[in-house]
């Protein structure tokens, strides 16, 4: 039996904020750091230094147009954790982008 309260399960969530800003990504490729912090729930700050994170760990690249930054996602980063070893990162991508778009009812296109 857990001691937990319920406030205190409210305060997690089940991915963390990386895997939320690299989910923004892999929607919008050319999402503004502005709105993937106001979807994930995090600054703008904390939102430059996750991609800075995941781009220094191999899993995404900026590519800048214009005055704007569109990211490319290496799908075939692995996941870093040795749970999920041998596991690519665009597999989880793939298939929660799938759950989606069946929760939705829309089609989603092939990258």
């Amino acid at each position: 039996m857990s001691s937990m309260s319920s406030d205190e399960t409210t305060h997690w969530t089940f991915l963390t904020n990386h895997a939320q800003v690299l989910l923004c990504i892999a929607n919008d490729s050319d999402i503004r750091l502005r709105d993937v912090a106001e979807a994930v729930g995090i600054t703008e700050r904390a939102a430059q230094r996750i991609v800075a994170d995941l781009a220094e760990a191999g899993f995404l690249e900026r590519e800048r147009h214009g005055r704007r930054n569109r990211y490319l996602i290496n799908k075939q980063t692995e996941m870093r954790h040795p749970a999920q070893e041998g596991y690519e990162i665009g597999e989880l991508l793939d298939l929660l982008r799938q759950v989606r778009s069946s929760r939705d009812g829309t089609k989603q296109l092939a990258d």
